[in-house]
């Protein structure tokens, strides 16, 4: 597949030849006032009806033309990048999330450099021996907490190469390995109700309140995890039972071999558990601040960042990892770097709304058009069905854009007003972004998170497919209905 910054050329190539074939459009406007935490507020909303096409001087209408170039900071086609990247402002797309996503991004980096998560880990496991039925659902747990909590996915890859061998050496198998990594953090992404690199974004770009229906994501994220759970117990069981069932079997030996050469005797410490302590502690400070305060990204990113620094000096004061001042610079580098990628896909497809005319529905823009047209398809069909194609279409999509970060900023600038024209609130259209993006994740062969994992545990992906397609089946029909029933109880 190519790279997404190809896809996102290409579509931004795509945008500037419709602004020579789409008119201009553009819709009346309305102020509309809401309570929110005790405080009234008041958010500008397009109206549906009053859609025009925009006429230039002789009548006609207007197709505006996208240049070659612009200067004095025009938009165009070469412009994108960085006109994408300087839009918007600290409190949203794209400047903003892309400040929060270096600055969370570079804040794990420390405390992954603690090696903290990773002696839990450990920890957990040398706690329940005796009851090794155990570790399925703890594991599958914290995993799935962690995609909802840090947005975990490429790291399961190195969780694997631990606990895979683990899990095939206790009876069990490689398949079950993944499971409880991989899919368990992506399931965790895709119900989360605080993940920064996905319904942060998500929600920042649609203009919706960040981490707001947290209590609705919440109940979802417990069903997900136990349906997670209860699949994943019932199959290993038969396969401990049965090892031969596996259809991992003949590339399990290779761990069966190398188990018994590995040393995973646990560190864990009482610096490490200052560490997750200070986690913790910053997960609930995150939220009293959103809940009672309503922080919003400059404050959220600075809360991370904050848990980042304390996690490193604790790193260094109990020397976790072999930890000195100088590392926690190196490993706020090093994850910001991680993310790096992710924070330029949000700046380059905000160039794509940008080359359209922009985002706003009070001016001329093809964009209007584009959504008028589309909400045009969504005519006399009931906002539960809008819903659910938006989910459909956002499942899609992933196998093209598996970057949640990158298909929120592609996806939601057309997604949210388009949830306006179809009487979907635009917390339901969030909603089919992340199930879209986080369920489709455990299946497409363009994710490399799920291709390392797959690679750490000597699976093929075709083998992968056999086993997981039943279970993508569950939460793809699940997910229908979490995002039906959103849509009918109008979830905001």
């Amino acid at each position: 597949m190519p790279h997404t910054y190809v896809i996102i050329f290409f579509v931004v190539l795509l945008a500037a030849a419709l602004t020579y074939l789409v008119p201009a459009g553009k819709f009346d406007t309305k102020e509309v006032t809401y309570q929110k935490g005790g405080t009234e507020e008041t958010e500008t909303v397009l109206i549906p009806d009053s859609f025009q096409i925009v006429k230039d001087n002789d009548g006609e209408a207007l197709k505006e033309g996208t240049t070659l170039f612009e200067p004095g900071g025009g938009a165009g086609l070469l412009n994108y990048v960085f006109e994408g990247l300087v839009s918007g402002s600290k409190w949203g797309s794209a400047v903003g999330v892309i400040a929060f996503i270096l600055i969370v991004g570079g804040a794990f980096g420390i405390i992954i450099r603690t090696r903290a998560i990773e002696e839990g880990i450990l920890k957990v496991i040398d706690r329940t021996k005796g009851k090794e039925s155990l570790i399925i659902p703890v594991l599958f747990f914290l995993f799935s907490l962690g995609g909802a909590v840090f947005g975990m996915g490429e790291e399961a890859i190195a969780f694997a190469m631990i606990l895979v061998p683990i899990v095939v050496a206790l009876g069990y198998d490689a398949i079950t390995g993944v499971m409880i990594t991989y899919v368990a953090t992506q399931i965790g992404f895709a119900t989360s109700w605080m993940n920064p690199f996905g319904v942060a974004i998500a929600q920042g770009v649609a203009g919706v309140p960040v981490f707001s229906g947290s209590m609705f994501r919440i109940v979802m994220w417990l069903f997900f995890t136990i349906v997670g759970i209860i699949f994943t117990w019932q199959y290993a069981s038969k396969i401990r039972k049965n090892p031969e069932r596996s259809l991992s079997y003949q590339s399990d030996e290779y761990f069966r071999e190398d188990f018994e050469s590995r040393d995973l005797n646990v560190n864990f410490t009482l610096g490490h558990s200052l560490v997750l302590l200070t986690v913790l502690a910053g997960i609930v400070w995150i939220i009293w601040g959103v809940v009672v305060h309503a922080y919003y990204i400059p404050e959220i990113a600075s809360q991370f960042f904050t848990m980042g620094i304390v996690a490193g000096l604790i790193g260094v004061l109990f020397k976790l990892n072999k930890m000195g001042v100088n590392d926690i610079a190196d490993a706020f580098a090093q994850g910001a770097k991680d993310l790096l990628p992710a924070a330029l896909v949000v700046g380059m497809a905000q160039g794509i709304v940008i080359i359209l005319g922009g985002d706003n529905p009070a001016e001329p823009s093809i964009l209007n058009t584009i959504l008028h047209s589309a909400g045009e398809l969504f005519s006399g069909v009931a906002p539960s069905i809008s819903a659910w194609f938006m989910y459909i279409f956002q499942t899609v999509f992933n196998f093209f854009v598996v970057s949640g970060s990158g298909q929120a900023a592609l996806t939601m600038p057309l997604m949210a007003p388009l949830a306006d024209l179809a009487g979907v609130t635009r917390q339901v259209a969030v909603l089919a972004f992340q199930l879209g993006d986080g369920f489709a994740n455990i299946i497409v062969p363009t994710s490399a998170a799920l291709m390392g994992t797959l690679g750490a545990a000597r699976l093929d992906w075709g083998t992968w497919f056999k086993f997981v397609v039943k279970f993508f089946v569950v939460l793809f029909i699940c997910g229908s209905l979490f995002v039906i029933v959103a849509s009918l109880i109008n979830f905001a």
